[in-house]
């Protein structure tokens, strides 16, 4: 049985090296990105793999619909939501257009387009779908001292972690799997485009990254960390996560009572 993968944001970083593992690998692809030629370059490259390009801004309504729909027409085996923008700057710094491409981006896009993919899946009983999110999910409650203050980039991995984790519980038992991919800094594009200076930092590779991605979906985990060694470290993260939501009571806790 063939297998198809569209990846996005596939013309650099993880994105790019999730197609070529995946081409590798004897998927048939459909690779997303903005830049065109840097798509028709890549299926130049494969001519032995069957590659369909779509350029497409999924900061647009257009671009997320246009590939929502192929999502749900075609039969995929896996969905890799890659798209990605940075835009690190305090929120009050941060101009209105660039926090909506960012939310568009990073939010809604990965939204919808799993939405769009995650019936026929079902209905296959096969196919997996992984969100590429990173680190800084975890970030929230870091000093200004310790992390720079990226309150919507954080915000929108961290919407990928719980979406990912939710869905992974709602596909239970259907033959789909669902992982959230949290890498730290990476050796990428994806910096420098921002005019952040990251070679002094230790970086992994997005090759690494991918080899993780894929592992983990082998393992079955729902969150992969591929810098973390102690898995057990976000076994506690969601242990206690789990804990505040089950202590909830309908009465007021007494820290909130007056006098």
């Amino acid at each position: 049985m063939s297998k198809l993968a569209l990846v996005t944001g596939a013309t650099s970083g993880i994105g790019r090296a999730f197609a070529e593992r995946l081409a590798a690998d004897g998927y048939d692809l459909v690779i997303v990105g903005r830049r065109r030629e840097r798509l028709e370059e890549f299926a130049a490259a494969r001519p032995g793999t069957e590659v369909r390009t779509v350029p497409a801004d999924l900061s647009t309504d257009e671009g997320i619909d246009a590939v929502a729909r192929i999502c749900a027409d075609e039969p995929l085996t896996l969905l890799v939501n890659n798209a990605g923008v940075a835009h690190y700057m305090p929120l009050a710094d941060l101009p209105a257009a660039k926090a909506r491409e960012l939310i568009n981006v990073k939010v809604l896009a990965p939204t919808m387009i799993s939405r769009a993919a995650v019936a026929g899946m079902r209905d296959r009983g096969r196919g997996a779908i992984i969100n590429v999110a990173g680190m800084i999910a975890f970030s929230g409650p870091a000093p200004h001292s310790q992390m720079p203050r990226r309150a919507v980039y954080a915000g929108t991995l961290a919407h990928l972690v719980a979406m990912s984790q939710t869905l992974s519980a709602e596909l239970e038992g259907t033959g789909v799997q669902v992982e959230v991919l949290c890498p730290g800094v990476v050796a990428t594009e994806f910096h420098e485009r921002q005019g952040l200076d990251m070679s002094v930092v230790p970086r992994m590779t997005a090759d690494d990254v991918v080899t993780a991605g894929l592992r983990g979906l082998e393992l079955g985990e729902v969150v992969c960390a591929p810098g973390v060694e102690d898995a057990r470290l976000l076994d506690a993260v969601f242990a206690a996560d789990l804990a505040a939501f089950g202590a909830q009571s309908p009465e007021l806790a007494t820290r909130y009572r007056a006098g």
